[in-house]
């Protein structure tokens, strides 16, 4: 529907561009940037460009073209205060008027091309209804200009370009449900309370500053962006702290209905999720998934009767990397500062924001006064206590040090910068992050060691389920230690390893032992746990409460200070994209309309994205126990499912926790190929109330992997048949002749 909308729009504003003598490509490749693959037009060469009698001269370039013209249309139609149902509306003009003015200045022919070309001006972000409602027409509606008063992209005085990150830069080569939220294990989080909490964040840094990365920083944190200038007087409805999943979805959303919003990013927008979490890890394990089928799964592919040299196979991890660094800056346009400035009707700070008293907040010199506030400044990777850990990952992510003798001792935050492949990675950390990429590693061909202390992995999940991933991390050729005692010390060796990486020792004591163990590696990745993001932003003047784990906030998100709220990371035990939301959704309604929406309310699947996958929702058996409610349980496993058995990944189960009284689902968890993709339609049922016996009545398409929780249901119905039910049946049957 999207596109055939463009393309209706296109060829509209074509014709009337036509009509009007005016050459195609002015409009057409700033307005539509997708048009000419839609319509087959190639822009032409530099031409002379005439408006209403000026001669505007040479122009090479289509946003001074519609500058021009928005300027010429800006100087003609009238723009003064104005008055609607006792409310004014400053310095604004109305569609109508401005439709009249076309037609009389010759720039349309008809008032259907003049609303076009309005729409043309408006879908360049040069202005909008003054409410967000309405789309250009020719109706008494109020319109004003934008002039950057959201922020926007400076212009370079010389060029008359918008200025990039690249062109700060040298070339660079191209190698270069209400009461069924669960609890959760601290696991491999043992001694992260010895970090001082005031202690500043892991600082990442993005490189290498090839096309992709400068693409995506010109989207997510642009260079010499000019904020909005705030007055002594404006106050926000809401400003936002945070740009990440949840600042940006409460943002907009706020926006969306009309509230006056202003938005705050010290660091990228995006947050995690989009630069250093989801999108990037998840591009990554697809390449890993290929490089797993041709060279390690050699066997299940023989079985199939495909035949393939493994050696033949070579993984080339610079390229692996790049596409990962690829796909990141095509997806990074959603989050840019231009779409939600002038798109959402969001207002953009690159700064870093403070609060100066209950009501406001000072951001690179400007106070923004606000009625709400919500802070969503996420989380951050934190370094666990070990001598000479801190010091080497300072090293690699110094701005001084030799690019070549940096030592790799990541974090998730600077995971993503690597173009060298190490021989031997060490990853401390048995949770979902530390998981999911030394899987991803081993199967590219790194040899990958997990460490832990609590002997166990995904410690969220129930033990045999986390156990089956396990197994198939063994199968990789993952190695496994988790029962760290102690975390010794690292340092380097002095050699470099063959991947060119400086070769690093690391020694630790596992429990059961006396004597040290030393591990040699060329790369580490610390994956023990995040903090919130709580410091830094004078939350005591605001009288905000938080602790080392997050903001104080009662079931409304609401913190100490009535009218700020938290949203994310900062302060849930929720750390995924989907919580934050969610909890942005409730926010919104909770702030600006006196909403009653409850965090404990939300209903929130969460999934690992290992081989196979993992994902549940609801409560484990150790929450119900510990709740004292009885149920039982139910398995159906993938060995059974005919659709499993031709693809040939029959691993893994699903497993139901039933109340025992009623057909009521308390949670669920499956181990399995698509796991995430399932959990969804239990997540469903257990929203809407539908029982497990219930779903056996909905009828799945055959031959499918989601029969299974249709054949659960049926597993559920036949243990509900008792003796005395049986019987009554058997005479019911008895009973035709």
């Amino acid at each position: 529907m999207a596109g055939n909308k463009s393309r209706g729009m296109a060829r509209k504003t074509r014709r009337c561009l036509r009509k009007a003598k005016r050459p195609i490509k002015d409009c057409m490749s700033s307005v539509f940037p997708f048009a000419y693959c839609h319509i087959g037009v190639l822009p032409p060469p530099s031409h002379l460009f005439h408006y209403k009698g000026h001669n505007l001269g040479k122009m090479t370039d289509s946003d001074q073209d519609l500058g021009a013209l928005a300027a010429a249309f800006k100087a003609n139609v009238e723009i003064r205060d104005r008055k609607y149902h006792l409310k004014t509306y400053q310095q604004c003009f109305v569609g109508c008027e401005a439709v009249d003015y076309l037609l009389t200045s010759g720039a349309a022919s008809n008032r259907e091309d003049a609303v076009e070309l309005g729409k043309a001006m408006a879908a360049m972000h040069l202005f909008e209804h003054v409410t967000r409602d309405h789309e250009f027409a020719d109706e008494y509606l109020f319109f004003r200009f934008l002039d950057g008063d959201r922020g926007s992209l400076k212009i370079d005085e010389v060029t008359g370009k918008k200025i990039e990150w690249s062109h700060f830069l040298a070339p660079v080569g191209e190698n270069g449900a209400k009461g069924m939220q669960p609890s959760f294990s601290d696991g491999d989080l043992v001694g992260l309370a010895d970090i001082d909490p005031k202690d500043t964040r892991v600082i990442s840094k993005v490189w290498p500053m090839d096309k992709y990365n400068t693409t995506l920083l010109d989207h997510v944190h642009p260079p010499d962006w000019q904020d909005p200038d705030v007055g002594p007087k404006d106050v926000y409805d809401m400003v936002v702290i945070g740009a990440g999943a949840g600042g940006l979805i409460t943002a907009s959303g706020a926006a969306g209905v009309g509230a006056k919003v202003a938005m705050i990013e010290a660091h990228m927008l995006g947050g995690d999720c989009l630069n250093v979490g989801c999108v990037p890890s998840k591009a990554f394990i697809h390449s890993a998934t290929l490089a797993h089928g041709l060279t390690k799964d050699v066997a299940r592919m023989e079985e199939a009767g495909i035949f393939v040299d493994p050696s033949s196979v070579k993984v080339n991890f610079e390229k692996v990397m790049e596409r990962v660094r690829k796909i990141r800056s095509e997806i990074s346009h959603h989050d840019s500062a231009t779409r939600y400035s002038k798109a959402l009707g969001v207002e953009v700070f690159i700064g870093h924001g403070k609060f100066t008293s209950p009501r406001s907040v000072e951001v690179n010199g400007q106070t923004l006064n606000f009625k709400k506030a919500v802070i969503a400044t996420g989380g951050y990777p934190t370094l666990i206590p070990m001598e000479g850990l801190k010091e080497l990952h300072d090293r690699m992510t110094s701005c001084s040090a030799d690019a070549g003798a940096r030592p790799l001792v990541m974090t998730n935050e600077t995971f993503f910068n690597m173009t060298q492949q190490p021989k031997h990675l060490v990853v401390i950390g048995a949770g979902v992050i530390g998981m999911e990429l030394s899987q991803a590693m081993q199967r590219l061909g790194t040899q990958t060691t997990v460490l832990g202390r609590s002997g166990r992995v995904l410690p969220k999940e129930e033990p045999d389920m986390a156990a089956v991933v396990k197994e198939q991390m063994i199968s990789d050729g993952v190695e496994f230690r988790l029962s760290i005692k102690e975390y010794v010390k690292i340092e380097l060796t002095g050699k470099m390893s063959e991947s060119g990486n400086p070769e690093m020792a690391m020694t630790l004591i596992e429990k059961d032992s006396s004597e040290p163990v030393t591990l040699i590696c060329d790369a580490v990745l610390v994956a023990a746990g995040r903090l919130a993001n709580v410091t830094g932003m004078d939350l005591e003047k605001a009288n905000v409460k938080y602790t080392p784990e997050g903001l104080v906030v009662n079931d409304k998100l609401q913190t100490t200070n009535c009218r700020v709220f938290g949203v994310g990371d900062v302060c849930s035990k929720f750390k995924f994209t989907h919580a934050a939301d969610f909890m942005a959704r409730a926010v919104v309604r909770n702030s600006l309309f006196f909403g009653k929406e409850k965090m404990s309310n939300l209903l929130i699947p969460y999934a690992t994205f290992t081989a196979p996958e993992i994902a549940s929702v609801g409560l484990y058996s150790k929450d119900l126990e510990a709740k004292g409610i009885e149920y039982t349980v139910i398995e159906k496993h993938f060995k059974d499912n005919d659709r499993s058995i031709c693809d040939d990944t029959t691993q893994g189960f699903v497993r139901f926790r039933i109340d025992a009284k009623k057909d009521k689902i308390l949670g669920a968890s499956i181990v399995g190929e698509g796991a995430a993709n399932m959990i969804s339609e239990i997540t469903l049922a257990m929203q809407s109330g539908t029982g497990l016996g219930s779903l056996a009545t909905v009828i799945h398409p055959y031959p499918t992997t989601a029969e299974v929780l249709r054949q659960s249901g049926d597993v559920y119905n036949k243990r509900r048949l008792t003796t005395s039910v049986k019987i009554l049946l058997r005479s019911l049957v008895a009973l035709h002749k």
